[in-house]
């Protein structure tokens, strides 16, 4: 899976510095295209990336070769990602953990830290992001992004999100955004916001 062609010679270096001797990172989401491209990001970095697609799967993964990094989506098809971050910290007590999530709210993210994650990252957060989150050392400060998603490409992911939820059902969707059908199906013809 590792590619290359996407990390200079020195940057990997640098980023194998800063991970570590214990390289082995667990990426678990229900978003199959966003795993593959994230797993390809993080080995490009000098991680051992492993991956699964459901809460059952990341379990399983943590109880029989418990990572020392983890990225977790919060909403899984089959429950919900707290449950393998409670699985990782019942086998090893030092793997740095950072949950993601399409729903941010301040409940979860509680709950995510006082289960053991260093980070909660919102959706769709980049691959540079989510590395400088993993190997951010304890007691320092997070930059603030440069450029923050605009109010409109919040609303637009956020639509996506529950679009795709939908199975592309686009009555369920607006009946779930309480929005009407035809207002939606013009935003979902249009391109992403800037």
């Amino acid at each position: 899976m590792t590619d290359k062609s996407t990390a200079s010679p020195s940057t990997t270096a640098q980023d194998a510095e800063l991970i570590g001797p214990d390289r082995t990172l667990l990426l678990v989401d229900d978003d199959a295209p966003f795993l593959r491209r994230l797993a390809r990001a993080m080995e490009a970095r000098g991680f051992s990336v492993d991956i699964a697609e459901s809460v059952a799967e990341g379990i399983a993964k943590a109880k029989g070769n418990p990572p020392k990094y983890a990225v977790i989506d919060l909403r899984l098809g089959d429950g919900s990602g707290l449950d393998v971050i409670e699985a990782i910290r019942g086998r090893r007590d030092d793997t740095r953990m950072i949950m993601l999530t399409g729903y941010g709210n301040i409940a979860t993210a509680v709950n995510a830290v006082k289960l053991g994650a260093v980070d909660y990252l919102a959706k769709p957060a980049d691959a540079d992001d989510i590395f400088a989150a993993l190997v951010q050392r304890q007691g320092e400060r997070v930059e603030p992004p440069e450029n923050p998603m605009s109010a409109d490409r919040v609303r637009w992911e956020h639509i996506q999100r529950v679009y795709e939820m939908c199975e592309r059902n686009v009555s369920e969707t607006a009946r779930r955004l309480n929005m009407h059908r035809r207002t939606l199906q013009r935003i979902l013809a249009k391109r992403a916001p800037k």
